[in-house]
């Protein structure tokens, strides 16, 4: 081994194997402050092995730093719940605290990554104020949940070896949704095999004795002996044991083991339909609850096979519900459509095809790929949805019908029709106030005022949007999308102070959020802040280093600052990512041509047009290349195609009317820069100057004074006095303008 730290990758069929491994290549002492934990999933089901840390982390840091834990209070609680003894909730919103019959908005699937970008940047500060390196072993990482995978692969790009030692214990092979955890596990992982370990020298134990030890492993055993006497006990004796393993827990760590351990031994107990159901539904629950949908598949689809359809309809219809929540959330639409076709195939309650024709609206206007969605069929969904919703009982009608209405609003949107969009939102909204009692759904009425607000800025009406958004916002002032989705507002109409203090609370707000840094960056960088939008765009990158459009600004903006190295680097890497970018072709054309490489910023900058024919910057600079290597007519072509895509451009016509100048085309180029000159951007010093000599090339001597005493007649330099110099030329006398 290197006398380097390095995160380590130790592959192995059993942890037994895993272990000895790991003691061979790092010692203990070695390894200074360590922890090992275990992310198997049946364990404490999402962030399994990240939970199990915190759990012996936080407590500490609380007694010595608590303003560290405050700071990320939202994903320590929201990974390690079972920490609610420890840590109090500061940031609550009105989705975290809706009762379940009211929660009517769901993280989106890109939460987790923020949640885990905050527990990354928790533990770098404890490994760092720790004084001492730290190594933590995550055992079983190929049986963990993908929010636990994805927070490793995060992990292992992020966090100093030096500091915080990681160990990914692993069986040999990961499943296919870990491949961003396999390349992390490549790029940033020394990979150490470990080689099957003897038995050890404990006296045997009998058949009962192994599978009490595979039920007390929560079913995350890989030891041989216990797998089989499991296998091969009597299933009156396996469900005596997990019911008391479950009891076990429930005793002592409910919270931690409500995701994981707990379905796992109530469905396999004395009674999984009952209890075994309940454990897992609610898991279920709580899994979409949070965003954990990947964790919530599993489970709704286990609660679906326990639960009985002909006897039990509401459990059943339940579990639906929620696996088909979360399938349509990870784009699997055509398995959460056969899931809806099946309920409706087998009730005939109202609930279920109210609900059903409302999911299948939301799958055709929003859920599948966009050349797959068809609006006209999620408008049919949601008016069966609105006519089932006017027959429920007078207690719910109003806020069924209201609800559906809103969804026909976003389908209204999509297809175009703004002004419908408006007019049901805003129905909604009057009719929950006259229907509801105050501080009565209050969630779905901040949805409704949200939606509002986003379609009337649409509209053009933008100050209404922005009073929209600021009512839902005194109202759920810990929202991070609504700082967000205000920030842009408030560009759009100019105000950029308010701009960039909203970005700023989307940011104070949440865990980590590229997008709100991107924005900033972007608008800091359209304000002359070159500093700030470099700092923004670096850490978008340090969070998601293939995010393109932060690679592609950043590159430009190192460009411009003649930092030629970094803007290099950056292509080289954002190249890497994404190949087939223009944008960042292009980039690399430019430094080719810093470099005096015209033949491969010619190349890049053709390249780059066959991956993106309307890539303007592209054309521009070829033409310029065209230009110089003497073929006029390429160059003409590539500046027209610029200015068709464009239009009136003044360096665009000012380029195009300098070439048609070289090849002595007079009037095509005296048009171009006539044409410039009108424009707000022009710089009409030169353009007067070389209309001048297009005119005088093309014999019309009176035309030529006349544009070189407007020229000479500007402040601008040094055009006006090169004007007055060849006036004074022509005539034999100073020139007085």
């Amino acid at each position: 081994m290197s006398e380097q730290p390095a995160h380590l990758w130790i592959v192995g069929v059993t942890r037994r194997d895993r272990d000895a491994a790991l003691d061979a290549v790092l010692p203990r002492p070695v390894a200074g402050e360590f922890h090992a934990v275990s992310s198997h999933h049946l364990g404490r089901g999402p962030y399994a092995g990240t939970a199990a840390l915190l759990n012996l982390v936080v407590p500490r840091v609380w007694a010595e730093a608590p303003e560290l834990v405050t700071a990320h209070d939202v994903e320590l609680l929201s990974v390690a719940p079972d920490l609610e003894s420890v840590v109090a909730p500061s940031r609550e919103t009105l989705t975290s605290l809706a009762i379940p019959e009211e929660r009517t908005r769901f993280y989106g699937p890109g939460r987790t990554r923020r949640l885990a970008h905050g527990v990354v940047e928790f533990l770098n500060r404890w490994a760092a104020d720790s004084g001492r390196p730290v190594t933590v072993r995550f055992d079983a990482v190929h049986a963990a949940d993908a929010t636990e995978q994805e927070l490793l692969a995060i992990v292992l790009r992020r966090v100093d070896p030096a500091r915080l030692r990681v160990v990914v214990a692993t069986a040999d092979r990961l499943p296919p949704h870990a491949a961003e955890l396999a390349g992390a596990l490549a790029r940033h992982a020394v990979r150490v095999d470990a080689p099957a370990t003897a038995p050890g020298s404990a006296a045997p134990r009998q058949g009962a004795d192994l599978v009490r030890a595979y039920v007390d492993s929560d079913g995350t055993s890989d030891v041989a002996d216990e797998r089989s006497a499991y296998g091969a006990a009597p299933a009156k004796t396996r469900a005596e044991l997990h019911d008391a393993r479950a009891a076990e827990l429930e005793r002592t760590l409910p919270q931690a083991h409500r995701l994981g351990a707990l379905p796992y031994h109530l469905e396999r107990g004395s009674d999984p339909h009952g209890a075994g159901l309940r454990a897992v539904l609610g898991a279920t629950g709580r899994c979409v609850d949070m965003g954990f949908y990947h964790a919530a598949i599993e489970l709704g689809r286990r609660a679906r096979a326990l639960a009985d359809p002909e006897r039990d309809e509401d459990a059943y219809c339940s579990a639906s519900t929620k696996l088909t929540s979360s399938l349509a959330v990870l784009g699997k639409a055509d398995e959460a459509e056969e899931i809806y076709f099946d309920l409706r195939s087998r009730f005939t309650t109202p609930m279920v095809h109210l609900f059903s024709n409302y999911a299948l609206g939301m799958l055709y206007t929003r859920h599948r790929a966009p050349e797959a969605r068809h609006h006209l069929t999620a408008r049919a969904h949601l008016h069966t949805a609105i006519a089932l919703a006017s027959q429920m009982p007078e207690a719910s009608r109003s806020f069924q019908k209201v609800f559906q209405q809103n969804g026909l609003a976003l389908v209204e949107m999509h297809m175009g029709n703004l002004v419908r969009a408006e007019e049901l939102v805003t129905e909604g909204l009057a009719q929950l106030d006259a229907d509801l009692a105050p501080g009565e759904h209050e969630l779905h009425r901040s949805v409704l005022l949200h939606n509002r607000g986003q379609v009337r800025a649409a509209l053009g009406r933008v100050e209404e949007g922005v009073a929209d958004l600021s009512r839902v916002i005194a109202a759920d002032p810990n929202h991070p999308e609504y700082y967000f989705d205000r920030a842009s507002l408030h560009r759009r109409s100019g105000d950029t102070d308010a701009a960039l203090a909203d970005y700023q609370c989307a940011i104070d707000v949440s865990p980590p959020f590229p997008e709100a840094y991107y924005n900033r960056g972007d608008l800091r960088a359209e304000l002359g802040d070159g500093k700030g939008a470099l700092a923004d765009f670096g850490y978008v990158l340090e969070l998601e280093p293939d995010y393109l459009r932060a690679r592609i600004n950043r590159a430009s903006l190192l460009l411009e600052a003649g930092d030629l190295d970094g803007a290099r680097a950056d292509v080289t890497e954002g190249l890497a990512h994404h190949p087939d970018s223009a944008d960042l072709l292009c980039t690399r054309g430019l430094l080719a041509l810093e470099d005096g490489d015209t033949d491969a910023a010619l190349a890049d900058f053709t390249t780059a047009l066959e991956y993106d024919p309307a890539l303007y910057e592209a054309l521009a600079n070829r033409a310029v290349l065209a230009q110089e290597l003497g073929r006029a007519d390429d160059a003409v072509e590539d500046l027209t195609r610029a200015l068709e895509l464009v239009g009136p451009e003044a360096s665009l016509l000012y380029n195009r009317g300098y070439v048609h100048r070289s090849a002595e085309r007079w009037q095509e180029a005296i048009d171009d820069f006539t044409a410039a000159l009108d424009l707000p951007d022009a710089d009409r010093g030169e353009l007067l100057w070389e209309r001048a000599a297009c005119r005088a090339g093309g014999g019309d001597r009176d035309g030529a004074r006349s544009d070189l005493r407007l020229c000479a007649g500007l402040d601008e330099a040094p055009y006006a006095d090169r004007a007055r110099e060849r006036l004074a030329e022509l005539t034999g006398t100073p020139e007085s303008v």
